[in-house]
């Protein structure tokens, strides 16, 4: 093959123009390459970017479900959350409301066994002073009798009149004790 160089003006080669025949060359090379690759590389790169897409739309997708269920959830354990604490308030307030009830019922009964206790304890003191009342009669009667038996010079041994006397003395004594008062 024979060279054909192409000199500048002064006979010299001229680095910075190529030859025709590498230029054409160059040309067919490039366009046999950028078929193959046309033909070969970017269908594969296309299929490749096609799927990287859909796997990326379909993770996007498969995120914003998992986001909508995790959004779900957290509304249903918030809810769960509010019923909690309404369940919470009302047993503290049925609480309150039994603790209140006892106390009530507590107070009535200590009231009841204070009313009883008294009321006990007045029965007692009457039945004791109503005793009191029948020892003084039969010891104010005995003395009185005694006393009226020296007084009169007889002996008032007989039980209705001795009685007699005994409960005229005292109505004399509970007549004057109540003229006293006045």
């Amino acid at each position: 093959m024979q060279t054909v160089t192409i000199r500048a003006a002064g006979g010299e080669l001229n680095p910075l123009i190529p030859h025709p025949v590498e230029m054409v060359l160059a040309l067919v090379f490039f366009g046999i390459l950028f078929l193959l690759v046309k033909k070969f590389v970017v269908p594969s790169f296309e299929a490749t970017f096609a799927e990287r897409t859909q796997a990326i739309e379909g993770g996007l997708a498969a995120a914003e479900t998992k986001q909508a269920e995790a959004d779900a959830k957290l509304a249903e354990l918030e809810q769960q959350l509010a019923d909690a604490r309404h369940e919470a308030a009302r047993i503290r307030e049925e609480a309150r409301e039994q603790g209140a009830q006892i106390v009530a019922e507590m107070r009535e009964q200590a009231q009841a066994e204070a009313s009883r206790i008294v009321d006990a304890g007045k029965t007692q003191i009457e039945a004791e002073r109503q005793q009191a009342v029948i020892s003084l009669r039969s010891e104010v009667g005995a003395l009185a009798t005694g006393l009226a038996g020296r007084i009169v010079g007889e002996s008032l041994d007989d039980e209705a009149r001795q009685s007699r006397v005994v409960e005229r003395f005292l109505a004399e004594l509970e007549a004057q004790s109540g003229s006293g008062v006045n």
